[in-house]
């Protein structure tokens, strides 16, 4: 199992291929499309009913500009994807502004900036969804910690950044076991 098999699955998603084009058209600096919803169309193809748009909660958009880290930054951008793709339900954050509100929002001692969106997927909550793609002439994929996971169907979580008791919280509200009978909750917390 590696990226291309992703990448195959992706490319195989119209909807999914049509996402990853607005995120090209919005020139967005180091724009990619990653966590759950990979998660979803993967699991949901593999240990699902199969993937269904209407579904999907957010599409995550992981972008890098160390030039604005305001909070206004994330919401123009999402707003440019949603000028651009409406019916998408998008979520844009600038990587490069993460350590700036991280500490408020999810509790916790301060976080060390990021230098790049590899390293800011790096930090994601589950191994199976620190995973991104892009569209440039291909699909690319960004994935630090690999895919096996991901492909293999395997909730585990990442201890780079996440607590305990956030992971805890997390697996209770995805009930992945419950969602995509045949994945495996590894690691449990």
């Amino acid at each position: 199992m590696d990226t291309a098999d992703l990448a195959g699955l992706v490319r195989a998603c119209p909807w999914l291929m049509a996402a990853l084009a607005a995120v090209r058209a919005s020139r967005l600096p180091e724009a990619w499309i990653g966590a759950g919803v990979l998660r979803d169309l993967v699991w949901d193809e593999r240990y699902g009913a199969g993937f269904d748009p209407a579904r999907v909660r957010d599409v995550d958009v992981a972008f890098f500009d160390a030039a604005d880290l305001s909070r206004d930054r994330d919401q123009s951008a999402t707003a440019l994807l949603t000028g651009l793709l409406p019916a998408v339900p998008w979520e844009a954050t600038n990587q490069a502004a993460v350590h700036t509100w991280y500490a408020d929002h999810f509790g916790g001692a301060a976080v060390p900036p990021l230098t790049s969106v590899a390293d800011a997927v790096a930090t994601w909550p589950e191994t199976a969804t620190s995973v991104a793609v892009r569209l440039t002439d291909r699909v690319e994929v960004c994935a630090p910690l690999g895919v096996a996971d991901l492909l293999g169907g395997v909730w585990r979580p990442n201890p780079r950044r996440i607590t305990v008791e956030r992971s805890r919280e997390r697996l209770a509200r995805q009930r992945p076991a419950t969602r995509w009978p045949g994945v495996r909750v590894a690691d449990a917390v």
